[in-house]
């Protein structure tokens, strides 16, 4: 039996795998079907993460948190985990994509969340280069010019105050005269007279040249098109999260979530299911930042060791 089933292999289950094994546990294994380093892998440039002052691009950033975070003994398997269950004497069943089972003392899900799609022409054509999903992580490359947001929620409206501390100009593109967001970001955005609201609106064509984005082309409610010069624009429709793994068969989950389907955890990072702990962009509340993920890889492994040594204790 495992002492420890880490699910996913990003930011977070890395630093899992790293605390875990550092920590003490013997048989750890990380599930990840490709090769670990998570979402992050996909990013052009990073440039925020503290003590690392060299801007790298997510594939080199990641290269050395493989070799660190099996250094002590931390296993690999390149196998997707169907389904997480438990069982009555207090261990998990981890169910494979090849019908087999392992079974573990302790599970921590680290699976994470992908930003929903938009669906507009040119959309995965400048991914990366002009089309983002994270105001925190790419805003600065903006500095002093022109951006679009795209969204009409909390995160849309959010963002779009923090890229108006950074940019020149935001328009704000919805595709409801009327926004979601609570009422208090609704009055600051409307109150900031960086932001343009462009409502009843929907993006036509993303377009742009080999170095990237140049312009995305707005439908109006009169079906006229408007032409934004913008070199990038952020995207905030909602998340798919990451939760299958949990799906029990009756339809059911393993632990509880909330209405966005993310696992309500803990400042340990524990679920309401003893043993199961989840960490990063699957759990409530997430920042969506590597730094945070790690850090609750590294609080979500520092718990599982000490719920497993209470085990060995009864």
């Amino acid at each position: 039996m495992l002492d420890l089933a880490i699910i996913g292999g990003g930011p977070a289950g890395l630093s899992a795998g790293l605390y875990a094994t550092r920590g003490g546990l013997k048989n750890v294994v990380m599930f990840e079907k490709g090769m670990p380093g998570g979402q992050i892998m996909s990013s052009s440039e990073i440039e925020n993460y503290p003590g690392v002052a060299q801007v790298m691009d997510g594939l080199s950033f990641m290269q050395p948190w493989n070799e660190q975070c099996m250094r002590f003994g931390l296993k690999h398997e390149m196998l997707t985990v169907k389904q997480i269950s438990k069982n009555q004497d207090e261990s998990f069943d981890i169910k494979l994509e090849d019908s087999s089972v392992k079974k573990a003392k302790a599970v921590i899900i680290c699976t994470g969340s992908r930003p929903k799609k938009a669906g507009f022409k040119g959309e995965a054509e400048f991914f990366g280069k002009g089309v983002s999903t994270c105001a925190t992580c790419d805003g600065f490359f903006y500095k002093n010019k022109e951006v679009a947001v795209l969204g009409g929620g909390d995160s849309a409206l959010e963002e779009a105050l923090y890229l108006a501390n950074i940019c020149s100009k935001i328009y704000l593109i919805h595709r409801r005269d009327s926004f979601k967001a609570a009422p208090i970001t609704i009055d600051k955005v409307k109150a900031n007279k960086k932001i343009e609201l462009i409502t009843n609106a929907t993006i036509a064509e993303a377009y742009g040249d080999s170095s990237g984005l140049c312009g995305v082309k707005i439908r109006l409610k009169d079906e006229s098109i408007r032409d934004l010069a913008v070199p990038g624009i952020f995207t905030f429709v909602g998340l798919d999260v990451q939760n299958e793994v949990l799906k029990q068969d009756n339809g059911s989950f393993l632990c509880d979530l909330n209405e966005q389907g993310q696992v309500i955890v803990n400042l340990k990072m524990q679920t309401n299911i003893k043993g199961l702990f989840a960490a990063g962009d699957l759990r409530i509340d997430a920042a969506k930042q590597v730094i945070s993920a790690a850090a609750d890889g590294a609080l979500a492994a520092l718990s599982a060791i000490s719920y497993i040594e209470n085990l060995h204790q009864k």
